[in-house]
């Protein structure tokens, strides 16, 4: 039987393309635990991009990048809308 659930990694790497195809430079996109806030989902951009880095928290770290990836998509949504 195979797998059909992606992973954390396959998450990331979206995120990441969906950002460089619509911001542009990314320095990283990551997730780490945080003991006060919980999982914190994070995509920092370089210098030339008028808002630094977007971040997101949930339950667990799968929670946290779905939440992250959904942010992106609704400002790329509002962009495209301008």
């Amino acid at each position: 039987m195979s797998d059909t659930r992606k992973k954390d990694s396959e998450r990331i790497l979206r995120i990441y393309q969906l950002c460089e195809e619509h911001f542009g430079a990314v320095r990283f996109v990551g997730v780490k635990f945080h003991s006060k806030i919980g999982w914190i989902a994070k995509v920092q951009f370089e210098d030339d991009v008028d808002f630094g880095n977007l971040t997101a928290d949930g339950e667990d770290a799968t929670d946290a990048l779905r939440k992250l990836k959904n942010r992106v998509k609704k400002i790329i949504k509002r962009y495209n809308l301008v």
